[in-house]
């Protein structure tokens, strides 16, 4: 395993927080991917990505370090109807959070989610939820500092064999007793590839 960078102490600057536009997938593309991979057993394609951004560019937050505008940290959501619910509801996913490990502490990962959560907030999403191995305690006690529950333990659901918590931060009231679902959706895994591509998890934090 390689160790981490240096810490970086200090913050050069504030950080640009910019929404993700399909005119930046040359210039960031490359380094999104590069950047979720250093944390993910199972490597995505190029798909995976695509399937989110190019739908859901309106829910995708970047943090650029001021300098030179390279990548630090993005968050990478989608928000659909959710038809286990009745009514169907409208569901944000936060599908991969990830930051540069030497920029991890300084109130980044937060700063994207809080983004992510108010851009789905804005186009009326009644829930938000996410899976995150269970091992994973940084991004757990973040989302539970931002309001999320966990609502479900997934056993063994990643391909490396481990399990994952399913948590949710509801936006509005919902009946509970009109939820058919409170587990893993077909909908939340439904990727453009020919492959079932594994499932998507968050990263570590900072």
């Amino acid at each position: 395993m390689e160790p981490l960078p240096p810490r970086v102490e200090e913050l050069p600057g504030e950080l640009k927080y910019i929404q993700y536009e399909h005119s930046l997938e040359a210039q960031y593309l490359p380094a999104i991917r590069a950047l979720i991979s250093k944390d993910l057993s199972e490597p995505y394609s190029i798909f995976v990505y695509r399937y989110f951004l190019y739908q859901w560019a309106h829910l995708c937050y970047m943090a650029l370090n001021p300098l030179d505008d390279s990548l630090i940290g993005v968050v990478i959501c989608k928000l659909e109807p959710h038809a286990s619910h009745s009514p169907p509801t409208l569901r944000g996913y936060i599908a991969m959070l990830a930051v540069s490990a030497s920029y991890r502490g300084h109130g980044i990962a937060t700063a994207l989610v809080r983004k992510a959560i108010d851009a789905m907030a804005a186009r009326n999403a009644d829930e938000i939820v996410l899976e995150t191995e269970e091992t994973n305690i940084p991004a757990m006690r973040l989302y539970e500092r931002l309001g999320f529950l966990r609502s479900k333990k997934l056993h063994r659901y990643y391909l490396n064999g481990n399990s994952a918590y399913r948590l949710v931060l509801l936006l509005r009231k919902i009946d509970p007793d009109a939820a058919t679902d409170l587990a893993l959706d077909d909908a939340d895994q439904l990727l453009p590839t020919p492959v079932p591509a594994p499932p998507v998890r968050t990263q570590a934090v900072g």
